[in-house]
């Protein structure tokens, strides 16, 4: 701690410099230890203060004695002054009173405030009416360019096949999904409560962003040679919805659009509505709920302009107890509450639990309806012939209706022994079907999306790809599932579908949403 003094007539000045009061500690001499108070002790030091006058060629310097023994220079006294030793507490400070002039004692500031004076300027006398330096201003940092990643991809066994087909993927693509910070996707929703908070003309808005994205997603896969995609069917949230569903007359500029360029690089687009869209219930508001949800596909492909060959799939449903009522409730509800648009698109398919080839088949044929074989279900739920034998009496059905043939096709994640093993889809797929017949459309239902559709293009030599589009492989598939096919997944979403319809006034058993169904529901966990 420094002092500096200004000695004159009828005065002594003390003053605090910028160093850390806290450190100031002057001792008092044995004989001042009687002294009350702490100002009557400050006078008992300045009455024993002893003067020595000296100079040099005019200047004079006045000397200190403290603690430490370093020197202060002052040329605005004459005197040379020593200050005895003055004790003071651990939270004290020499200070002038303002009272008389004369130096006291007073408590020190706290830590924070003693914090802040320490950035005053180096002489407190001479520049304490200058105004604070101003603050140094922190220089933005540049961005780093993040370095491009090098992907190892490794080499694929290669096979034959006479497939001149299509392969396409669904919903999601991961490459775009990706993109930072603008993702690629039309499948963005919201729930009710936002809905209720933020009024529809946001869901409204969440639609249109889905299908501009889904513009850009089709000029993405006519870039990488893949024309056949299937669309989420959350492009626009809640529009079937009982309570806040909405006609699509809003976004027909885009939708049109959208179709258009599909159209003009003849691109297919399909559409895959939920599981709990049941023809059969034996419910009539499930029933109602699930016209709805058809009608709101299907006006969504007439909208975009496109032909038969968009077609809507979906399965027969739960069995409710009795398959034979079941099939017949569906047949009356197919020819009454559907109207024509949705039959010229509508389309079944097998499921790999409630109802196999040989259970639709007769429907299909009565109804004209063309059927979407998935080999992944029937080697799960097979039927009693052989699929080969069954492909050309189904294809059938699909030249009748003039709609180019369509097909899924899938594999089990590797060392799946169990049936909900044996239904979650693997990351890609190895190898086609040996009976794939040479000219249809087969839609890869793969977690590895667009992925899974180049791994193909490689090992059969179908198109050309972009390698700085390919992507590795995972090196590990578990066979453990959080999604919708495990057991407590196939809960949560149904206890959520049962919340919507709720929401719709309808009460639902949960017999009309099985857990043995696999949802169709795309979204970006599939």
């Amino acid at each position: 701690m420094l002092l500096r003094t200004t000695f004159s007539r009828s005065l002594l000045r003390i003053m605090p410099t910028k160093r850390n009061i806290a450190q100031v500690a002057i001792v008092r001499p044995a004989s001042d230890t009687t002294a009350s108070s702490p100002k009557k002790r400050v006078r008992r030091a300045r009455e024993e203060i002893a003067t020595t006058i000296s100079g040099n060629n005019g200047q004079e310097e006045v000397k200190y004695v403290r603690r430490s023994t370093r020197t202060r220079v002052s040329t605005t006294t004459s005197s040379t002054v020593e200050i005895p030793n003055v004790k003071l507490e651990n939270d004290e400070e020499l200070e002038e009173d303002e009272e008389d002039g004369e130096p006291t004692i007073v408590r020190k500031a706290s830590k924070r405030r003693r914090g802040k004076k320490a950035a005053d300027d180096d002489s407190f006398g001479e520049h304490e009416d200058e105004a604070e330096s101003p603050k140094k201003t922190k220089r933005a940092r540049k961005k780093k360019t993040p370095e491009p990643v090098v992907y190892d991809i490794s080499p694929v066994e290669r096979l034959e096949t006479s497939f001149k087909g299509r392969l396409g993927y669904a919903c999601l693509n991961t490459i775009l999904r990706s993109l930072k910070p603008d993702s690629v996707f039309c499948s963005r929703t919201c729930r009710i409560s936002t809905i209720q908070e933020k009024g529809m003309d946001y869901v409204k808005e969440l639609g249109l962003q889905n299908i501009r994205d889904l513009s850009k997603m089709i000029e993405w896969n006519e870039a990488n040679n893949i024309r056949f995609m299937r669309i989420s069917s959350e492009v626009f949230p809640f529009a079937s919805h009982g309570k806040y569903g909405y006609t699509l007359e809003y976004a027909d500029k885009d939708l049109k659009a959208t179709g258009d360029l599909a159209k003009r690089y003849q691109h297919r687009l399909t559409l895959h509505p939920g599981q709990f869209t049941q023809i059969g219930s034996p419910k009539d508001e499930v029933v109602t709920a699930s016209v709805r949800e058809l009608n709101y596909h299907c006006e969504m492909l007439d909208r975009m302009g496109l032909d038969q060959d968009s077609v809507m799939i979906i399965h027969m449903g739960g069995v409710y107890g009795d398959k034979a009522s079941t099939l017949e409730r569906f047949k009356k509800n197919y020819t009454e509450l559907l109207s024509e648009s949705v039959k010229k698109r509508l389309v079944l398919e097998n499921d790999e639990l409630c109802y196999n080839l040989d259970d639709i088949m007769p429907v299909c044929k009565e109804l004209d309806i063309p059927i979407v074989v998935d080999y992944h279900h029937d080697w799960i739920y097979p039927s009693q012939r052989p699929v080969s034998e069954l492909i050309p009496i189904i294809n059938e059905t699909w030249i009748k209706k003039g709609i180019r043939i369509k097909q899924h096709l899938s594999e089990p994640r590797p060392g799946a022994t169990t049936p909900m093993e044996k239904r979650a889809h693997a990351d890609r797929c190895s190898r086609l079907p040996d009976c794939l017949p040479d000219d249809v459309d087969l839609m890869i239902e793969a977690k590895d999306k667009e992925q899974a559709v180049f791994e193909l293009y490689r090992i059969y030599g179908l198109k050309d790809v972009i390698w700085e589009n390919l992507r590795p492989p995972k090196k590990h598939q578990t066979l453990a599932t959080a999604g919708r096919k495990s057991a407590k997944g196939a809960k949560k979403k149904k206890d959520v579908e049962e919340e919507l319809l709720a929401e719709e006034g309808i009460a639902c058993d949960p017999e009309d949403i099985p857990e043995t169904m696999e949802s169709k529901v795309e979204t970006d966990e599939d």
